[in-house]
């Protein structure tokens, strides 16, 4: 049975401030999005300091609403917020330009495959624009088998990331592609 596709229209935007720390707890669930997770694995820190991080006002990513819900979250900060990033051989910097990097992207499980993915990716990178950014940069995963459980594509696809104006600059391996995007504000 196919899904029914979710418009831009049809959702809401917010990014992730004090008020809002009860929705993304809804939308993670009592023991975190995908296997626990609190979105903190790239900064090498759990839910305590999540919840720290959003009360600081830094607005660490932005959620996504669907009839008042919370139905999903992408993380995104500039890249040097990220320690995983700074280590990595696979995703060192393209280039020396400041770039702001999506770590995460988790969609609740009815509103998957529904083109969230891509409507999150652009009010993302609308949101960053207007705090400065000029390139958002995502590292999707590129599927290796022929069913990755959901759990797996916790950074995204690759085409999510094409319906949302990213391009690919690099690829230092076959399944983490390095998807740019160039903002305005």
């Amino acid at each position: 049975m196919a899904t029914k596709k979710l418009s831009r229209t049809e959702l809401v935007f917010r990014a992730a401030t004090p008020s809002r720390w009860p929705d993304v707890e809804k939308l993670f669930g009592e023991r975190g999005a995908c296997g626990g997770c609190w979105c903190m694995a790239w900064r090498l820190r759990n839910k305590r300091a999540f919840k720290k991080l959003v009360r600081s006002g830094e607005k660490p990513g932005i959620l996504a609403y669907h009839d008042g819900e919370p139905i999903a979250w992408c993380a995104i900060a500039p890249r040097g917020n990220y320690v995983y990033l700074e280590r990595s051989r696979v995703l060192k910097p393209v280039d020396d330009r400041p770039v702001w990097s999506v770590s995460c992207l988790f969609v609740s499980r009815p509103y998957r495959r529904r083109g969230v993915s891509a409507h999150l990716l652009r009010a993302a990178a609308e949101m960053v624009a207007k705090r400065g950014a000029r390139i958002v940069e995502g590292y999707p995963t590129e599927p290796t088998m022929k069913k990755t459980p959901d759990p797996f594509l916790w950074l995204g696809l690759p085409a999510s990331f094409l319906k949302a104006g990213f391009r690919e600059v690099a690829r230092r391996s076959p399944s983490r592609p390095i998807m740019r995007r160039e903002v305005r504000r």
